[in-house]
C-alpha cells in the first residue's frame, strides 16, 4: 500500500473562486446603484439646490478646478483623508492623544471645502454618476459626523477612538465609491482624450482651406473621429469635437469672441474652450480640450495625432 503524502499540494482554486464571487457580488451592487432611479427625485432636488447656491460663474470655475487644469475635489480631499488616517495610526500608539486630536480637528475642518468642491462637480454629472455620487457623499457625511463626535469626546477628556475608527471605516466605503465614480464611470476624466488614439498617426488631408468658413467652426471627420476646425485668416486650428466634460457636440456650440481669443461654448453644460489652443476658459470642464497638430500645405488642411 502506498502511503499518503504528508502534505497534499496546495490549491488556490477555492480562494480564487471566493475572490471571483466577491467581485461579482460587488459589481452587482454597484450596477444596481448606478441604475437606482428611485434616487433621482432626491438627486434632482439636490442638484437644483447646489446650482442655486453655487451660482456665480467665477466661484463655479474655482470649485471645478478650471484654473488648475483638472478637478479640484481630488486635491482637497487629500487633506481630511490624510489627517484621519494619521490620527488612526497615532491612536494605536501610547502618548499620542493630543496629536491625534489635533489631526481629527484638522480633518473635520478640511472636509467642508472638499465637500463643496465635490458637490459642485456632482451637480454637472449624468444621472447614473449622480446616483453613485449621492451615496458616496452620504457615506462621507456619516464619516465626518462620527469624527465630529470623536473630536467632541476628545475635547471633553473622554476616549473618542472608537468613534474615530468607525468614521475611518465609513470613510473607506465613501472612498471606494469615489474610486468607482472616477475610474469606472469616468467622472472628472477628460472624455475627449481617448479620441486621440483613434486618429491617423500620419498627416491626413481633410479638405481645402477655402472650404472652411472664416471665423466660424466646421466639423470634419478624420478617420472616424469628428474634429472641430476654426479658421482665422490663414491660421487653422483643430480640436477634438466632442467636449471633454460630457462629450457634448462642440460643433453645435456658439462661437464667442473673435480672432485668436475666439472660444466655443459647449451647448450641453456651457464649458468654454479657446479655439486657438483648446485652453479651458470656463467650466464645468476642468481640463483643456485636446488639440491636434494642424498645417496648411498647397491650400489643403492636414491634421494628425499629437
Amino acid at each position: 500500500m502506498t502511503a499518503a503524502p504528508e502534505s497534499a499540494p496546495r490549491s488556490d482554486t477555492g480562494a480564487h473562486t471566493s475572490g471571483t464571487a466577491g467581485y461579482a457580488h460587488r459589481m452587482r451592487i454597484l450596477t444596481r446603484l448606478e441604475t437606482a432611479r428611485e434616487l433621482d427625485p432626491v438627486s434632482d432636488k439636490l442638484q437644483e439646490a447646489v446650482t442655486a447656491v453655487v451660482r456665480p460663474r467665477r466661484l463655479r470655475d474655482l470649485l471645478h478646478g478650471t484654473w488648475l487644469g483638472h478637478p479640484l475635489h481630488p486635491v482637497l480631499v487629500e487633506l481630511p483623508v490624510g489627517a484621519f488616517v494619521c490620527a488612526a495610526v497615532l491612536d494605536l500608539l501610547p502618548g499620542r492623544r493630543r496629536a491625534a486630536t489635533s489631526l481629527v480637528a484638522l480633518g473635520v475642518a478640511a472636509a467642508g471645502p472638499s465637500a463643496v468642491a465635490g458637490w459642485t462637480d456632482w451637480s454637472e454629472m449624468t444621472r447614473d454618476r449622480r446616483r453613485v455620487g449621492l451615496v458616496h457623499a452620504a457615506a462621507n457625511l456619516v464619516a465626518v459626523g462620527l469624527y465630529t463626535g470623536s473630536l467632541v469626546a476628545r475635547l471633553r477628556g473622554r476616549d473618542g477612538r472608537a468613534l474615530g475608527f468607525a468614521g475611518l471605516s465609513v470613510a473607506g466605503l465613501g472612498a471606494f465609491l469615489g474610486g468607482h465614480l472616477a475610474y469606472a464611470q469616468g467622472a472628472g476624466a477628460n472624455q475627449a482624450a481617448p479620441e486621440i488614439a483613434r486618429l491617423p498617426a500620419d498627416w491626413t488631408v481633410v479638405g481645402s482651406v477655402a472650404s472652411l468658413p472664416e471665423g466660424k467652426t466646421a466639423v470634419r471627420t478624420v478617420g472616424d473621429v469628428p474634429v472641430l476646425f476654426y479658421r482665422h485668416g490663414d491660421q487653422v486650428s483643430a480640436l477634438v469635437e466632442r467636449c471633454g466634460h460630457e462629450t457634448g457636440p462642440l460643433g453645435d456650440g456658439e462661437v464667442v469672441g473673435a480672432g485668436p481669443d475666439a472660444c466655443v461654448v459647449c451647448p450641453w453644460h456651457g464649458s468654454t474652450f479657446r479655439l486657438a489652443d483648446g485652453a479651458v476658459v470656463h467650466g464645468p470642464a476642468a481640463s483643456a480640450q485636446p488639440v491636434l497638430p494642424c498645417r496648411v500645405r498647397d491650400g489643403k488642411v492636414e491634421v494628425r495625432q499629437p
